[in-house]
């Protein structure tokens, strides 16, 4: 069997992060999300990989991955070019994938579970697919599936006005080669793309099994500011802290703190885990760092309060200010605006407008 991981699309939902780089490489405790992806499917026992690249970001990629060598596996670069669907990018994948089953795995998705139970029911069965689910909230916001007590899907549908459940698809998903029949059958949906759910309500018109899997634990789809905090705040509750920096007599910290090669922390800095601070990063006297913040590579924060935030990498914090929820990107600085102030007030006022200072 092999895996895909797709890694193309805009990330149109994470501007301006996404103006000067992919989403996949988005840090989630210090690691790029699509890194995840790929030590799950290693995890599953897949070690030929095809990564399906867009237009952007694709030699930002190539460079982290490389050949996957460092990661265990052996990687093949696709190119999707324009993303026209996730069955699109499947099917520019026909040659890699040849006569093998595969695992095609969404580059931003992040799931506390590995695949491995996923991918032995495909094995174990004879469908042409399967696909993982989770119980959701918002059900016409997702591809929802109709599923029967012993898990044989009915029928597929994206982003319903009328669910028929509340079982999402998750962005995982097993195929046989008989998926890239349904594939050049399709038609773009209303939205100008050739769905994957479309692909699989295909098999099942034809007769074709497709098995569902519900997973447990949670799953983050990343493609929002919103979510990148939540993922982090959840794979660092469960992160296993890296004891490889400095910290200074004076420092007070507390819970796990994941502290990485050369990052330091000096004496009088508040710490407060779950922390991840990346190589190279430094926490500054008088600094504090709350829980379920990561402080990427680089980055230094002086005199700030930080808390449930990410800072990418090459961050500059100088200011006595309170940073909460935020996203911040590579090499963004913040600084005191004292000094640079008016004297007063610059007002552009509109008629009937009351202003109180």
């Amino acid at each position: 069997m092999k895996g895909l991981v797709l890694a193309g699309g805009t990330g149109s939902r994470l501007r301006p992060i996404t103006h000067t780089g992919p989403k996949q490489l988005i840090p989630v405790a210090n690691k790029p999300v699509v890194e995840y992806a790929i030590e799950d499917l290693r995890a599953a026992g897949i070690d030929e990989i095809g990564v399906v690249l867009g237009h952007k970001g694709r030699e930002a990629i190539q460079s982290l991955l490389g050949d996957g060598s460092d990661y265990g596996v052996e990687i093949t670069y696709v190119v999707q070019g324009a993303p026209l669907g996730l069955a699109h990018a499947a099917g520019c994948a026909r040659a890699f994938v040849g006569d093998d089953d595969f695992v095609m795995y969404l580059g931003d998705n992040l799931l506390n579970r590995d695949i491995g139970r996923l991918v032995e029911r495909f094995e174990a069965g004879d469908g042409d697919a399967a696909i993982a689910l989770q119980h959701v909230d918002r059900p016409r916001q997702f591809g929802i599936a109709a599923v029967d007590d012993d898990g044989t899907v009915r029928r597929l549908v994206e982003k319903p006005d009328d669910p028929p459940s509340d079982l999402a698809l998750v962005g995982i998903y097993v195929f046989s080669p008989a998926v890239f029949d349904a594939i050049a059958d399709l038609e773009p949906s209303w939205r100008g793309e050739l769905e994957i759910t479309d692909a699989l309500q295909w098999l099942l018109d034809e007769g074709r099994a497709v098995d569902a899997h519900v997973v447990e634990g949670w799953w983050k789809d990343t493609g929002k500011p919103g979510d990148v905090l939540d993922a982090n705040r959840l794979v660092l509750e469960d992160i296993d802290p890296a004891d490889a920096g400095r910290i200074a007599d004076g420092a007070r910290t507390r819970g796990r703190v994941d502290l990485r090669d050369g990052a330091e922390i000096e004496a009088s800095a508040v710490v407060r885990g779950p922390v991840s601070i990346g190589e190279g990063a430094t926490v500054r006297d008088g600094a504090y760092v709350g829980p379920y913040t990561s402080i990427g590579p680089g980055s230094t924060v002086a005199e700030a309060h930080v808390e449930n935030s990410v800072l990418i990498g090459a961050v500059d914090v100088d200011a006595e200010v309170r940073i909460v929820d935020s996203l911040v990107g590579r090499n963004a600085s913040i600084e005191s605006a004292d000094g640079h102030r008016p004297d007063g007030h610059r007002l552009v006022v509109g008629e009937n407008s009351e202003l109180k200072f």
